[in-house]
């Protein structure tokens, strides 16, 4: 059987080699750096994908989709509208250990592009390909907003997604290694 490893897909076998070997059960963070290129949002949005399963927010919830939507449209954005040639952007995935929440942060390093808040333009046909991102990240977080970012130039735009019920860290200490 051949698989097309470009297409979309989720993993079938266990991740757990993908987490820090040593996480801490109330520090479940993953945070990367990825190059401010389309290319560069897919591999952000894959990767919080593995995380999140491997966090016990499984593959095919709402929970687990919604979050990488969010993923997805704020990393496109930092591609789109905060690329600086050279520069790459830096996604931050944070669920604290209360389980309630799951807390996405994008930095990149365009200072002068900065975020609007959505709003619903009436008369409009609703058929445009663009501009309704930060309206969807609205709709699916709890919260979310901006701000510059305290190293240097550019913003951190974030998004606080809540659970619909505790999710506890998963317990991996049972899985078989290969």
């Amino acid at each position: 059987m051949t698989t097309n490893p470009t297409g979309p897909s989720q993993l079938t076998t266990s991740t757990s080699h993908l987490a820090p070997a040593v996480e801490r059960r109330d520090d479940r963070t993953f945070e990367m750096r990825f190059t401010s290129t389309p290319r560069g949002a897919r591999l952000a949005r894959r990767l919080t994908a593995v995380r999140l399963d491997a966090w016990g927010i499984p593959y095919a919830t709402e929970a687990h989709e919604e979050i990488v939507l969010i993923v997805a449209e704020l990393t496109a954005n930092a591609v789109r509208h905060g690329h600086v040639p050279g520069r790459d952007f830096h996604l931050r995935v944070h669920a604290p250990a209360d389980g309630r929440t799951v807390r996405v942060e994008v930095t990149d390093t365009r200072t002068e592009r900065l975020p609007r808040r959505p709003t619903p333009v009436s008369g409009t046909s609703g058929t445009e390909e663009t501009g309704r991102g930060l309206l969807l990240v609205s709709r699916l977080a709890a919260r979310w907003d901006w701000h510059p970012r305290p190293d240097g130039p550019g913003k951190t735009v974030w998004a606080e997604y809540t659970l619909p019920e505790r999710v506890p860290p998963r317990d991996n200490s049972n899985e078989r290694s290969e």
